[in-house]
């Protein structure tokens, strides 16, 4: 080879080089197998077994619960000004009191654990233990926020059976839940009273609620498909969960049943409980022979939440016959609100644990949640930079819920004033509050962006209505 040959070999692979160096995709896929983490590195907990962590009865009775609690497990791993802000929060700003499982807590990194980031930034404590200063303070509810904010409640045809869309309803079997998520958008019904809020009680004894919840099934057989939530019902005893879907099951116009429970991740014990496997075992071949689809929907929104357990207990689902596993989680600032955090968590639920990413909900106009919601345009922008990279059917629609108009994927939008951070949707139904209005489907129903996140002309617009 000549000289002159072996120059331009040189450069034709400078060429390649920079080639690929500009080519390198937004987005690269790195397969991340799960791992447990070790909850012996956590003072609290340096003699608990592996049986103890795999009971459910010790996970539910281990629960943290309040500072004290949470002090006991982590002690000086986290600085006191964490506790002081902690303490700050649940006095003045939590909508929902402390109750996270040590499944949980074991998914988020204390401070000084060797090599770890801040417990302030870590996405699963950012939405289930928020303190004061996560929170802005200057706009920490936007004006039109509300404790109902999809008016769940207002459309209660029977005591928490909520009928919302034409062929759906949601049941809301129990106020109480195996965890409390900071941004729940039930804050007005889930969980303890918090000194910013009281909660709404439900009156009836479950029996009754549950009866009169089939009784207006069997009167209205336009609904085929029933969610079945709360609250969680992985809290409903099984024996009494088990009789209402067989009661569903009954009904010949339900066609779709779909359980709701963030404890797939949040308390993955409860769901290997043999019991509680035999049992969805009996309801699943049911349902198998009377065509009706059972799906169990669960709430993961970062992917440091998925671990072995979690995986075992969503294939053994599969495997007892329920025949799809989705999950449902919530758009949040500093949890998941970028593409590479929204694709690890979905190629991980998809790949390792047999669950099918379905939903990215943009978290509710709910109080005190300003600091985690995102504004429409940030939420298109990530649906668009997800496509191409999961299955086609693995892929999940970002959807924001819009008061009265339900779900709409974020590019359904009619108008959008992004300077004020107005967006405006139409609907193609009526709720069950609009049996007699004419307008309903030819109106325009708002949705807000946060505040702060609204150029200064904007925000400046925002303090002039409040002020005003």
């Amino acid at each position: 080879m000549t000289a002159t040959q072996v120059t331009a070999t040189q450069a034709t692979a400078s060429q390649v080089t920079a080639t690929q160096a500009t080519a390198t995709q937004p987005y690269v896929y790195r397969r991340r197998e799960l791992t447990e983490p070790d909850w012996t590195r956590l003072p609290g907990w340096r003699d608990v077994t592996a049986a103890q962590w795999e009971s459910a009865q010790w996970q539910r009775a281990n629960c943290v619960k309040n500072i004290r609690q949470l002090r006991a497990v982590m002690g000086d791993l986290l600085a006191e000004s964490f506790y002081t802000d902690l303490e700050t929060d649940q006095q003045r700003l939590a909508t929902m009191s402390m109750l996270i499982p040590p499944q949980m807590i074991n998914t988020m990194v204390p401070d000084r654990v060797p090599g770890t980031a801040s417990f302030y930034a870590d996405p699963v404590r950012r939405y289930m233990i928020p303190v004061a200063t996560d929170r802005h303070l200057d706009w920490p509810s936007h004006p039109h926020a509300t404790r109902d904010s999809l008016h769940e409640h207002d459309m209660w045809v029977a005591e928490g059976l909520t009928h919302r869309y034409p062929t759906k309803v949601l049941a809301e079997l129990l106020p109480t839940c195996p965890q409390y998520c900071g941004h729940c958008t039930r804050m007005d019904l889930v969980g303890n009273n918090t000194p910013a809020v009281d909660k709404l009680r439900l009156s009836l004894k479950p029996a009754d609620r549950y009866a009169a919840h089939l009784d207006y099934l069997k009167t209205h057989p336009g609904v085929r498909d029933v969610v079945v939530s709360g609250g969680d019902v992985a809290n409903v005893p099984w024996r009494q969960l088990e009789t209402y879907l067989m009661g569903l099951l009954s009904v010949p116009s339900v066609r779709d049943i779909r359980l709701a429970t963030k404890a797939l991740m949040g308390l993955p014990q409860h769901w290997l409980q043999d019991h509680v496997v035999e049992g969805l075992n009996r309801v699943a071949i049911t349902a198998q022979r009377r065509g009706v689809n059972l799906a169990v929907h669960t709430h993961v929104n970062h992917v440091n939440s998925l671990t072995p357990l979690v995986a075992r207990a969503a294939r053994t689902l599969l495997e007892v016959g329920v025949r799809d596993v989705r999950n449902q989680g919530v758009l949040m600032r500093g949890v998941n609100a970028t593409t590479p955090d929204l694709l690890d968590l979905c190629f991980a639920l998809q790949g390792e644990t047999g669950i099918l990413p379905y939903y990215f909900y943009m978290c509710d106009m709910i109080p005190h949640a300003e600091h985690w919601r995102v504004p429409v345009w940030h939420a298109q922008r990530l649906q668009h930079d997800m496509m191409g990279y999961l299955p086609g059917y693995a892929t999940p629609r970002i959807v924001c819920d819009v008061p009265f108009v339900g779900k709409r994927w974020v590019h359904m939008v009619d108008e959008y004033d992004r300077d004020h951070g107005i967006s405006y949707w139409r609907k193609n139904y009526r709720t069950s509050l609009e049996t007699d209005d004419a307008e309903a489907l030819s109106k325009l129903h708002p949705y807000y962006d946060p505040i702060d996140t609204l150029p200064e002309p904007g925000r400046q617009w925002w303090r002039r209505q409040t002020d005003g």
